[in-house]
């Protein structure tokens, strides 16, 4: 087939000479890909004279098709450069608290930095499996016994903050023991994934036994941000992992109860499917989801 696009060539430029330089190598290549190709298949293509080239019967039924080759290997090529550059779409899961405060604020900047790739964000909080959904970066927190199969690397550590507003402490007061919870208005978290209230979590300081506390919510979202937003508004005491909360701890919104209890940092894992090197685009974007962490926690790795 690479003799016949060199007779298409030869053809189009009007002489072996030319062809060759458009093509990068020399008038005597071309001229024996041309004379093999038509030894090859026992026909003349081609009337060679000094200063001339003429088409035969057989060389003129043979262009069409060869133009068509051309065209063919034309498209191959260009989307040799497309895959080259790597493009193309990205599709990400992550809880809807994560992606909402760490992932879509900083998420136009790196588009604007990377046009070529296409990003897809499913707001997810339970376990997806990631082949079956067309998932390629999963963001999860937490043990990772139930993505079995998965490769994962640690974006960092969090922990999980309990919190509330200065107006509801000054007029409730805080607590200074999970076992005081129970005397206080309680703002709930419903897993939209399994639909159960979300228990928290504590630690004694005394070296005793972790704690496990029920809330009883006065108000309950399957939202994590509008939860927040009530405690924000004082209407009780919230529990929350560090990026959702550290925006308001930072400007005294929120004001963090039961600090010597908290419990211990947990994990943020990015899964992915299979351990063979991803497409250049997914490895941009975890690169760039690789960054995000960072404002919340010293430990990412």
């Amino acid at each position: 087939m690479l003799r016949l696009l060199a007779f298409v060539r030869v053809v189009e430029a009007g002489s072996f000479a030319e062809a060759a330089r458009r093509a990068g190598t020399t008038t005597s290549a071309m001229s024996k890909a041309v004379a093999r190709f038509e030894q090859a298949h026992g026909m003349r293509l081609l009337h060679r004279s000094t200063h001339s080239l003429a088409l035969t019967e057989e060389g003129d039924r043979l262009m069409e098709a060869g133009r068509a080759l051309a065209e063919s290997l034309a498209h191959v090529q260009s989307a040799l450069g497309e895959v080259a550059r790597d493009g193309g779409r990205v599709c990400v899961t992550a809880p809807a608290s994560f992606a909402r405060a760490c992932i879509l604020p900083r998420l136009p900047v790196f588009l604007q930095e990377r046009p070529e790739i296409e990003i897809e964000v499913k707001f997810r909080n339970e376990i997806l499996d990631l082949t079956a959904e067309g998932v390629d970066i999963a963001i999860r927190s937490g043990p990772l016994g139930r993505a079995p199969g998965h490769q994962a690397r640690r974006l960092c550590t969090f922990s999980w903050i309990a919190c509330a507003s200065p107006a509801y402490l000054n007029a409730r007061g805080a607590p200074t023991t999970p076992y005081e919870l129970s005397a206080h208005d309680h703002v709930g978290f419903r897993n939209p994934a399994n639909g159960q209230i979300l228990n928290w979590r504590f630690t004694d300081p005394r070296g005793k036994a972790p704690v496990r506390f029920a809330p009883k919510p006065k108000h309950i979202c399957d939202d994590a941000h509008a939860s927040l937003a009530l405690v924000e508004d004082g209407f009780g005491v919230g529990w929350g992992p560090e990026w959702l909360v550290r925006e308001g701890l930072r400007t005294g919104r929120l004001v963090e109860v039961l600090a010597p209890w908290r419990a211990p940092a947990e994990a943020l894992w990015m899964l992915r499917t299979t351990d063979r090197r991803p497409p250049l685009r997914t490895q941009r974007v975890m690169s760039f989801l690789a960054t995000l962490p960072a404002e919340f926690s010293d430990k990412a790795g």
